[in-house]
């Protein structure tokens, strides 16, 4: 039997693996690190280095090629299967957790770049050079391909983090017996019998911790979280995390606090109501984008000219947590529950570019801050060119802008770029506890004078004449920079730049 093929077969597992736990350390460490753009720079350059030596490192193998490779496969099998728990529960536990990361995705490298040429060396009299090499390198190629359609459209979102990598180091371990199997006779007989009893008792190591994975992932995570966990899912575009804790509840999002219910209302009534106000006495029709929570929608629902509100959020976990969590329910008085609510399922920057809509009244703009390029896209001047197309003329908007204390250029990076969309800009920032100090950016088309009266007939916690007014007042420390500011487009992604450096100093 010509097993040649099936040793080619390999290749396209190795590579899969390889890159499958590339994507896994990047992921996890921009979840719980931030910083996604740097991280998964790092990460990518420390893999492709890491396999440069392990391919340098093969060239001092000399005896026993067939052995060596195997047991190359279940040291993979071994330190990719549990990367993702080991880098979870040391973020978790210890300080050095770079040192970690880096060190982990350095070995997996390494040993990857160790089994192509040991396999190549295996495989050389069984094919000429050319063939041998280009063969190779194409399963290899095919198995990157494989890996970057599985990670984000099935892995991820069926199995998480955590599950993902304990699969496939189970895969791992698997071929490296099958390839005792494959290489018998270049193995001694009881060299394969030692190498299988390692493989068997890996997986079963392995299939443990899958089984145990939601116990080992809530371990992690409750020394991540100060306060007690009630909630917690991975849907296919983020960790979702709900704590209690003495101040009450805490939403987190990939590790980022979204809000709490002691204070939320200040971010909410702070968010919604200027842009209410501004779009004249009874806004009829409008927009929220993002803020799947909820909480904004309660909020637009106290004015009794509204007649419907519709929600655009990309993630139906998010949307839905509502129902699966009573107290959520609750916070927001059941606003995604009112008949006037619809709520659309989908990329605020796709739907705003492909549905032909009735104008709004009013767009409250409530996305997460702009850590990375995929949510850099939601504060250029092409995403406001879009929103101002589905808005009445008259129409005011509210985007939540980043703290402007602690990322000043962010936050003025994004009144300028709504400036340059042909908006007329009045910034405002207010204190929330949980946040600090809060900039937010209200929007129309034309000219406007600030609003000075709230309405009479709606019920607000927060805001009064006073403390409504305040806030379009800005102190020298967060004040608009001398310096040049750039604006946000598609092709240049400065606010993503201006962002992390920023937010960067306070990890």
């Amino acid at each position: 039997m010509n097993r040649t093929p099936l040793l080619f077969l390999n290749v396209v597992v190795i590579a899969t693996c390889g890159l499958i736990y590339e994507l896994l350390a990047g992921t996890l460490a921009s979840y719980v690190l931030g910083d996604s753009v740097t991280q998964f720079s790092l990460i990518i350059g420390i893999y492709l280095s890491a396999m440069g030596v392990g391919s340098w490192l093969s060239g001092f193998l000399d005896k026993d090629l067939a052995k060596r490779f195997v047991e190359v496969e279940l040291a993979v099998a071994v330190l990719g299967g549990f990367s993702a728990p080991l880098l979870f529960f040391s973020f978790a536990n210890v300080s050095y957790f770079n040192v970690i990361l880096y060190s982990t995705v350095f070995g997996i490298g390494a040993l990857v770049g160790l089994e192509i040429p040991l396999l190549m060396r295996i495989l050389k009299d069984q094919l000429d050079f050319k063939q041998l090499v280009a063969r190779v390198l194409a399963l290899d190629y095919v198995g990157a391909l494989v890996a970057s359609l599985l990670f984000p459209l099935f892995l991820v979102p069926r199995l998480g983090l955590t599950r993902t990598s304990l699969v496939f180091g189970m895969l791992n371990a698997s071929v490296g017996i099958w390839g005792t199997w494959l290489l018998e006779n270049l193995i001694k007989k009881r060299d394969a019998n030692i190498l299988r009893v390692k493989g068997f008792v890996i997986i079963i190591l392995l299939f443990i911790a899958f089984i145990k994975a939601d116990t080992l992932t809530s371990l992690a995570e409750d020394n991540l979280f100060t306060d007690n966990i009630i909630y917690a899912k991975s849907s296919s575009y983020q960790r979702i995390v709900v704590t209690k804790g003495k101040t009450g509840y805490a939403l987190f999002l990939n590790g980022n606090l979204q809000f709490n219910s002691f204070d939320e209302y200040r971010y909410h009534e702070a968010l919604v109501h200027p842009a209410m106000l501004a779009s004249g006495e009874t806004p009829k029709r409008v927009l929220v984008l993002g803020g799947g929570d909820g909480l904004a929608v309660r909020e637009i629902l106290k004015y009794p000219s509204v007649e419907s509100v519709t929600l655009v959020d990309l993630d139906p976990a998010m949307t839905e947590l509502s129902k699966n969590l009573p107290v959520l329910a609750e916070l927001n008085n059941h606003a995604l529950e009112d008949s006037r609510v619809s709520v659309i399922n989908a990329d605020a920057y796709i739907w705003l570019d492909n549905n032909n809509v009735e104008p709004f009244d009013a767009a409250i703009v409530d996305f997460p801050d702009p850590n990375n390029f995929a949510l850099g896209k939601l504060y250029t001047t092409r995403f406001y060119n879009l929103l101002k197309s589905k808005l009445k003329p008259n129409a005011a908007i509210v985007i939540q802008c980043t703290s402007p204390l602690i990322a000043r250029n962010s936050y003025w990076c994004i009144v300028k770029t709504l400036e340059s969309a042909g908006f007329f800009v009045k910034p405002y920032q207010t204190t929330v506890p949980s946040f600090g100090i809060w900039g937010y950016a209200l929007a129309k088309q034309q000219d406007f004078e600030t609003p000075k009266n709230l309405s009479p007939n709606v019920e607000l916690k927060f805001l009064n004449e006073k403390s409504f007014a305040s806030m379009f007042d800005f102190s020298s420390d967060i004040s608009q920079p001398n310096e040049e500011i750039e604006i946000n487009r598609l092709d240049n992604q400065a606010l993503v730049r201006y962002y992390e450096s920023e937010w960067r100093r306070f990890e």
